[in-house]
C-alpha cells in the first residue's frame, strides 16, 4: 500500500457521514447566510489562534523574583536603611544589570504561537447567502461552504463535498513527503496546501479546535524548567540556608553579649552581601552568551540561552528524517528490468510518461535519471493524461521519429501489470520485485509502453526513495561516540524508516507510532518501555512526537528534538533542546531553542562540543564562586564569635564582589576540554569540592591572621592595627580568590589542565594588581599596608595554592561519581531487546 493511500485511509476512518456532519452543523451544500455566520462568530469565536502575550514590564520584573534576587534585594534594602548609599548603588547596579541581560535574552526568542498564527490562510472564497464572496479566513465559522483550489492554503478543517479528487500537501502538518489524494467525505486540515484540483467543502472546525489549532495548544502548554535554572536555584538555596543559619547563630551570640541591634544589623548586612553570589546569574548568562556567539559562527543560532546548558547534557536526540537525515527529494534506485528490457528503455518510457516541466516529485526524480535528454527530440507527445487517483497511472500518446504511434504509461505497479498482454506469465516476477522493494522501504513505480501492434509491454519497475544525506551517517557515529542516543522520528511508513535506518548505520528497532495511541492502560508501561529502547518511530503525528519526548523526560533523559514543520513545534518546545533544522518554518523556529542555518545535522556535533565546553566553564565558575562565598562566610562568623571583631568591612566585601566577579567574567573564554559524555549538574561533586576549598581557604586565612596578629611586627600603632589587618586580609582574599580559579577549572592537577585563555589571565592579574594598589595606598578609606606587606600576602597565597589543589583532588575522589558502569549497563540492556513491534 502506497504512502498516500495509507494516509487517505487513515484520514477517513471513524469519521461521521456527510449527512451527520451537515445535520450537526445545521448547514447544507448551499452554505450559510450572512446573518447565520455572524451569529456563529459569537458562538465559536474567530478562526484564529489565541495568543498570550507577556508584557515587557512583566518580563523585566520576573528577573527580580527568586531566591538569589531576593537575597540581593535584602542586602540593598539594609544598605539603604543604614544609609550606606554607595553600597546600595553598587548592589542595585548589579541587580538591574542582570535583569537587563535576562530581558534581552528572552526578548530575542520569537513567540511560537504567533508564528503558528501567521501560517493561517488570509482569505477564503465562501458561499454566503448563495453568493461566492471573499472573506477573511478569521471570519470563517463551522458550517461555512468554502471553495478550495490549486495553490490555496486550506483555511480551516473541512469535510469535502462532491467533486473531483484533489491533492493536498500536508507535509508541514503530518510529515508526509508527497501530496495526498483526498475526495468527497474526506477530512482536510487547516494549514495544508492544495497542490492539484478544485473542490468545495464544509468547515468542520475553526481556530484552536482544528488539527492545526490543537498543535498550537500543545506548543502553548509545553513549559519546562531548565536544568540550569534548577541548578542555580539549588546553589542559591544552599548559600541562603548557610547565610541564614550563620546569621541566626550570631544573633544568639549578639544577644548573649548584649550587643546593640544596630551593630547586629550592620553585621547582618555584611553576612548577606558576603553570602549572596551577586554576580552569579550575570556570569553564567555571559558564559552562555559568549558560547552562543561561538555557535553562531558554526551556523547554529541560539534563541534561548539556557538551551546551551541543556545541549551539553542531552543524552537522547530525536531527529526528524525527511530533510534532516535524508535529502528530502525522491531519487530512483536501480530498476528491475522485465523481458530483457534495459534500464535506459525503462527510464525513457517513464520520462515520456511524465508531464513536461512538472514539479511533481516523481516526475522530477524520473527526469533526473535521463542521462542523454537529446534522445527526447525523436519523440513528440501528442496527448498527456495526468495521474488520476482512480486509474493510478499517467499515460502519453507518442509519435516516434519514423511516424509510428505508441503509448507509454507509469504508475502503480499492479495497475501497470493489468495492462500487459502477458500479465499472467510475468505476474510472479512482478509481485516478487514489488515485495522485494517494499521490504527495503522503497516505493515501486511500474513502467510500460505499447508495441507497434498496440499491445502493452511491461518494461520494468523503478524503486523510489529519499536518499540519506551524505554526511548523516558520520554525524550519527559522532553523536553516538559522544554518548548521545539518536532516535529517528518520521511520518513515513515503517518499512521506509527501517530501510533508511539501515543505510544510516542505525539500529532498525523502529516503532510504529500507531502503538503510542493505545488506550489500554495495561499496555501503557509496555509502550513507555518500548519508547526507551526504540531506535526510531514511524508514522508519527504531532501528539506522538510530544508523547515520546514526555516519556523520555520522565525516564530522566535530557531530550533533544529536531524538526522543520508546524507538526514539530509542540515537541520542539517540550524538548529540553528544540532544534529547528535548515529551511524550517517560522513556527518550528519560534518553538525551537536552537536554529540550524546549515543543511543537515553535522553542525549539531559542533554545537554539542561547544555546549559541553560552556557547561564546563559554568561548572568551574560555580565551584569557584561557592568556595569563595563559604570562605568569607565562615571566616567572618568565626572571627565574630571567637574574637568579637569584624575581619573585613562592608566596602571590602563589595569590592571583592566587583573585582573578583568582574574579572571572572572572562571565564567564558577559558580553554577547557570537550567532555566525552553528556554533562549533567552533579551537585554532590560541585558542592563537595567547593565546600572543601572553602574550608581550606578559611584555615589559610586564619593562618595569615595569626601571623599578622602574633608574628609580624606591623608598622602601625595599636589603634591602627585592626584596620591594617583588615586591609591585609582583604588583599589575601582577593589574591587567593583568583588563584582558586586555577584550582577550580579542572578536576585533575592544576598544572595538567589546558593553558588558561590569555584574556582571563590578563583580567585576573590585572584585578589582583588593582587590589594590591588599593591595599598598598589605602584607597576607599582603608588602612595602607605598603608594598612590603603586600608582597608578604602574595607570597603566602602562592605558597598555599598547591595545598588547595591537593585538597581538591581528595574532594574529587570522595565526592565524584563514576558513571561509566551505568552507561555500559544501559548499552548491554538495549542489545538484549528484540524488535519492539513483537511486544504489541
Amino acid at each position: 500500500m502506497g504512502k498516500d493511500e495509507a494516509t487517505t485511509r487513515t484520514s477517513v476512518q471513524q469519521l461521521p457521514s456527510m449527512k451527520e456532519v451537515q445535520k450537526e452543523l445545521k448547514t447544507s451544500p448551499e452554505g450559510l447566510t450572512a446573518a447565520e455566520a455572524s451569529t456563529r462568530i459569537e458562538k465559536y469565536g474567530y478562526n484564529e489562534l489565541e495568543e498570550k502575550k507577556i508584557s515587557p514590564l512583566k518580563r523585566i520584573l520576573s528577573s527580580f523574583i527568586g531566591p538569589i534576587p531576593f537575597m540581593i534585594e535584602a542586602a540593598a534594602l539594609l544598605s539603604a536603611a543604614l544609609g550606606r548609599w554607595p553600597d546600595f548603588i553598587i548592589i542595585m547596579l548589579l541587580l538591574v544589570g542582570n535583569a537587563i541581560i535576562d530581558f534581552w535574552e528572552e526578548n530575542s526568542a520569537s513567540n511560537a504561537i504567533s508564528a503558528l498564527k501567521s501560517q493561517l490562510a488570509l482569505t477564503a472564497l465562501v458561499l454566503r447567502s448563495k453568493k461566492w464572496i471573499d472573506v477573511p479566513s478569521r471570519g470563517l465559522v463551522p458550517g461555512d461552504v468554502v471553495r478550495i483550489q490549486i495553490g490555496n492554503v486550506i483555511p480551516a478543517d473541512m469535510r469535502l463535498l462532491d467533486g473531483d479528487k484533489i491533492k493536498v500537501d500536508q507535509a508541514a502538518l503530518t510529515g508526509e513527503s508527497l501530496p495526498v489524494s483526498h475526495g468527497p467525505g474526506d477530512l482536510v486540515y487547516s494549514g495544508s496546501v492544495v497542490k492539484e484540483g478544485q473542490i468545495d467543502g464544509i468547515v468542520s472546525a475553526t481556530g484552536t479546535h482544528t488539527f492545526f489549532g490543537k498543535t498550537a495548544k500543545l506548543v502553548a502548554e509545553a513549559k519546562t524548567v531548565s536544568h540550569f535554572q534548577r541548578a542555580v536555584l539549588k546553589i542559591g538555596n544552599y548559600l541562603a540556608f548557610l547565610s541564614i543559619a550563620l546569621v541566626l547563630v550570631l544573633f544568639v551570640v549578639a544577644m548573649f553579649r548584649g550587643d546593640s541591634i544596630l551593630d547586629f544589623i550592620q553585621f547582618a548586612l555584611v553576612m548577606i552581601v558576603a553570602g549572596v553570589p551577586v554576580a552569579m546569574p550575570t556570569v553564567l548568562s555571559v558564559c552562555m552568551a559568549v558560547g552562543a556567539q561561538n555557535l553562531a559562527k558554526k551556523k547554529a543560532v541560539v534563541s534561548h540561552l539556557v538551551a546551551i546548558e541543556e545541549l551539553a547534557g542531552m543524552d537522547v536526540l530525536c531527529s526528524d528524517k525527511t530533510g534532516t537525515l535524508t535529502q528530502n527529494k525522491l531519487s530512483c534506485g536501480k530498476p528491475h528490468c522485465i523481458a530483457g528490457n534495459s534500464t535506459d528503455d525503462i527510464i525513457l518510457a517513464a520520462v515520456l510518461a511524465s508531464e513536461t516541466d512538472s514539479k511533481d516529485p516523481i516526475d522530477t526524480a524520473i527526469r533526473a535519471e535521463m542521462k542523454d535528454k537529446s534522445v527526447l527530440e525523436s519523440y513528440t507527445v501528442k496527448h498527456f493524461q495526468p495521474f488520476d487517483p482512480v486509474s493510478k497511472r499517467t499515460e502519453a500518446d507518442i509519435v516516434e521519429s519514423d511516424g509510428a504511434s505508441i503509448k507509454t504509461s507509469k504508475g502503480a505497479p499492479q495497475v501497470i501489470l493489468e495492462l500487459a498482454f502477458n500479465k499472467e506469465s510475468i505476474r510472479e516476477e512482478v509481485d516478487s520485485a514489488i515485495n522485494e522493494f517494499a521490504s527495503r522501504g522503497f516505493r515501486a513505480l511500474g513502467v510500460a509502453k505499447t508495441d507497434t501492434g498496440g499491445n502493452w509491454q511491461y518494461l520494468g519497475i523503478i524503486p523510489l526513495f529519499d536518499p540519506p544525506r551524505v554526511d548523516s551517517k558520520s554525524m550519527i557515529e559522532d553523536v553516538n561516540t559522544m554518548g548521545v542516543d539518536l532516535k529517528m522520528v518520521t511520518g513515513d511508513e515503517l518499512a521506509i524508516a527501517v530501510e533508511t535506518a539501515k543505510q544510516l548505520g542505525m539500529g532498525t528497532n523502529i516503532m510504529d507510532a500507531n502503538v503510542l495511541s493505545t488506550g489500554d492502560p495495561a499496555k501503557k508501561p509496555l509502550v513507555d518501555d518500548a519508547i526507551e529502547r526504540a531506535d526510531g518511530f514511524a508514522q508519527v503525528f504531532p501528539e506522538h512526537k510530544y508523547y515520546v519526548v514526555d516519556v523520555l523526560q520522565r525516564d530522566g533523559h535530557i531530550v533533544g528534538m529536531t524538526g522543520d514543520g508546524v507538526n514539530d513545534a509542540p515537541a520542539l518546545k517540550k524538548a529540553d533542546v528544540g532544534v529547528a533544522v535548515s529551511g524550517a518554518t517560522d513556527a518550528a523556529r519560534a518553538a525551537a531553542d536552537i536554529v540550524l542555518m546549515a543543511p543537515g545535522l553535522t553542525v549539531i556535533v559542533d554545537a554539542i562540543k561547544q555546549s559541553r565546553q560552556i557547561f564546563e566553564r559554568m561548572s568551574n565558575y560555580c565551584i569557584y564562586r561557592i568556595a569563595e562565598t563559604l570562605r568569607l562566610l565562615f571566616f567572618i562568623t568565626i572571627c565574630v564569635i571567637t574574637f568579637d571583631l569584624y575581619p573585613v568591612t562592608t566596602i571590602m566585601i563589595v569590592l571583592l564582589a566587583l573585582l573578583n566577579d568582574g574579572a571572572i567574567l572572562t571565564i567564558a573564554y577559558d580553554n577547557v576540554p570537550v567532555a566525552a559524555k553528556p554533562q549533567k549538574w552533579d551537585m554532590r561533586l560541585i558542592l563537595g569540592v567547593a565546600t572543601t576549598l572553602g574550608v581550606v581557604g578559611v584555615i589559610e586565612t586564619f593562618g595569615l591572621f595569626y601571623l599578622l596578629e602574633k608574628v609580624f611586627d606591623l608598622p602601625v600603632g595599636p589603634d591602627q592595627k585592626q584596620a591594617f589587618i583588615q586591609t591585609a586580609i582583604y588583599l589575601k582574599l582577593a589574591v587567593a580568590g583568583h588563584l582558586t580559579v586555577f584550582v577550580a577549572r579542572t578536576r585533575g592537577p592544576w598544572y595538567k589542565a589546558l593553558p588558561p585563555a590569555k584574556i582571563m589571565l590578563f583580567a585576573i592579574f590585572g584585578t589582583q594588581l588593582l587590589a594590591a594598589v588599593i591595599s598598598v595606598y589605602g584607597l576607599f578609606g582603608m588602612q595602607a599596608i605598603g608594598w612590603k606587606f603586600a608582597g608578604i600576602v602574595w607570597i603566602y597565597a602562592l605558597v598555599m595554592f598547591p595545598l588547595e589543589d591537593v585538597a581538591k583532588l581528595i574532594a574529587v575522589r570522595v565526592f565524584g561519581r563514576d558513571q561509566e558502569p551505568v552507561l555500559l549497563e544501559a548499552k548491554v540492556k538495549k542489545r538484549k531487546i528484540a524488535n519492539v513491534q513483537s511486544r504489541f
